[in-house]
């Protein structure tokens, strides 16, 4: 199977309410905070070191079977300046993606430096779903 590296769109940063180890690298998140400042629509999303889903997506991810992968809750609110940009604008729940599997074996994982790593058919699913704003290599 073939295998890419993933990297999703940067819609905000990590928020004040995220617990964080930053001894480590990459730093462990415990609870992840997510503020938006902007959003392309993307259905995956980043802040490094960690990665958000609609929930849409992660139905969609649950029901195709992929390995590796898990969700937790995650806090998702909106800044500031994503209120100014977007007044009207409503977004979709989205949770925590956490890639856990072994790269170029597992649909989903992550390398030391933290890049989402995922299979061919990870990536055509998250294709369906909308990640057109995402970057996308070969992985070796």
């Amino acid at each position: 199977m073939t295998y890419f590296y993933l990297e999703p769109e940067v819609a905000g940063g990590l928020g004040e309410n995220t617990v964080i180890d930053r001894s480590v690298h990459p730093p462990v998140v415990g609870k992840l905070h997510y503020i938006l400042d902007g959003w392309l629509g993307d259905a995956l999303l980043e802040s490094f070191p960690c990665f958000i889903v609609t929930e849409r997506a992660k139905e969609e991810l649950l029901a195709s079977g992929l390995s590796g992968v898990r969700f937790e809750e995650a806090e998702v609110t909106t800044s500031d300046q994503f209120k100014e940009l977007y007044p009207n604008r409503q977004i979709p729940k989205f949770i925590r993606l956490k890639a856990e599997g072994k790269p170029g074996w597992d649909d989903f994982a992550t390398v030391p430096d933290g890049r989402l790593v995922v299979s061919q058919r990870a990536l055509e699913v998250l294709k369906g779903l909308g990640i057109s704003n995402a970057l996308v290599a070969a992985f070796e």
